[in-house]
């Protein structure tokens, strides 16, 4: 059941994947890119990201069909890497990409995490959280940075958030008064990226492009752990399963490379 499922859901991320990304571009023969300089790395951070939710969903999976949990851990945990090893093969034989040795460390990390975290405290104290804020950066490269929603979320770097988020109660005595499901957490993103390594002067018509400063951002904020609340409806408690990757809005402190600190009331 687990395997068959499995399949289907591969086989139909792979389709939605070659619609998304890869059906407007030339193909090649397979060959190495090296990428590690694009888009101030928050594409890396994105494939740590995805192999280690890939990675915990696993693990559930297969604790799920009565394997030993240390071996549902390696298994399960895996899985992401697995999963986007084989999305880096495919971008191996496309023209516009390579396979990527920098995206490969960064699937390989991000299935460490999940990994090491379960085998350390039986539980993720430390996850992984995404936030999106749509940009205006797409309207002046829609083919790089997308057309629509869908490819927004994937491809304009500049929109998304990415952090870490850590549950203080869960690394303190049991007794402990702290709110087991406030978390703390550190995030990154980046912002004026039209290009990956620069950012081009004219757009596809030829017309020239405004001038963007790049620069790296860094997060520090507070976040609520989902699976701490105590939740008795079952239906409610599964539907915040599902979007507990998604960080809680909250009042963040933002440091910006060339601009500095700036406080924000509420930050998504």
């Amino acid at each position: 059941l687990v395997v068959g499922t499995e399949a289907v859901l591969y086989a139909g991320l792979m389709v939605g994947l070659n619609s998304l990304w890869y059906k407007d571009f030339p193909k090649s023969s397979f060959h190495f890119f090296n990428d590690n300089n694009e888009w101030l790395q928050m594409d890396k951070v994105g494939h740590v990201t995805t192999a280690y939710y890939v990675g915990k969903v696993g693990i559930q999976v297969m604790d799920w069909t009565g394997m030993k949990h240390r071996n549902a851990v390696w298994l399960g945990g895996s899985m992401g890497s697995i999963f986007l090893t084989t999305i880096e093969i495919a971008d191996g034989y496309s023209a516009e990409w390579g396979f990527s040795k920098g995206d490969i460390l960064a699937n390989t990390l991000g299935s460490l995490l999940v990994i090491g975290e379960e085998l350390a405290w039986n539980e993720q104290r430390i996850g992984i959280k995404f936030s999106y804020s749509p940009s205006t950066y797409p309207q002046y490269r829609s083919s790089v940075l997308g057309n629509n929603f869908q490819e927004k979320i994937l491809k304009d770097y500049n929109a998304q958030t990415y952090w870490l988020s850590a549950n203080v109660a869960s690394f303190l005595k049991e007794e402990t008064k702290f709110p087991k499901w406030l978390n703390f957490a550190l995030g990154y993103g980046a912002d004026g990226m039209l290009g990956g390594t620069v950012n081009p002067l004219f757009d596809e018509s030829g017309q020239p492009l405004r001038e963007f400063k790049r620069a790296r951002q860094y997060y520090l904020s507070l976040d609520v752990d989902l699976s701490k609340l105590t939740i008795r409806n079952k239906f409610l408690k599964m539907v915040l399963g599902g979007i507990g990757f998604v960080k809680f809005p909250s009042p963040t402190l933002e440091f910006k490379e060339g601009t500095g600190f700036k406080f924000r009331p509420f930050y998504f």
